[in-house]
């Protein structure tokens, strides 16, 4: 996941820092010096501490660089995460389609991505690939599925 998401951006630089918010996965500690130079990336961990399944208390770490205190925070990460076992459920263990081949839930996931960066158009009537310049208008998935593509060498 690291590395797709350092070949997929802009190498950080110190006065362009990329800034990286995880949970208490200690991995991502080991894994990101291999991609990143820690004077590019500020990295901070926020920490839950539950009890009876509540969260009881959550504490802030600052890993690499300077990260800011008020910034650190998973939010993101865990609605989308809840999004796509939500949307997707090859993603969710206890149900028949979970995914039991890695390239079948790939497939899935890219799927998605394109409906959910394409074809939906949340509360404003555009979708992310609008917002981007990739799209001019709201896909549908008829136009999806007889897209004709057209190979340049």
């Amino acid at each position: 996941m690291i590395e797709k998401l350092s070949e997929r951006t802009e190498q950080p630089s110190s006065q362009t820092k990329i800034e990286v918010f995880t949970d208490g996965n200690d991995d991502y500690t080991y894994v990101f010096p291999d991609y990143y130079a820690d004077t590019c990336i500020d990295y901070g961990q926020l920490v839950n501490t539950r009890e009876n399944g509540k969260v009881i208390r959550k504490e802030k770490r600052m890993i690499y660089g300077n990260p800011d205190p008020g910034d650190i925070e998973t939010t993101d990460v865990e609605n989308c995460n809840g999004i796509l076992r939500e949307r997707i459920g090859r993603l969710v263990r206890k149900t028949k389609c979970f995914s039991k081949r890695r390239w079948r839930l790939e497939c899935s996931l890219q799927l998605f991505q394109f409906y959910w960066n394409f074809i939906n158009g949340f509360k404003r009537r555009s979708s992310p690939a609008m917002l981007e310049g990739l799209a001019d208008h709201l896909w549908t998935w008829h136009e999806f599925f007889y897209f004709q593509l057209t190979i340049s060498d």
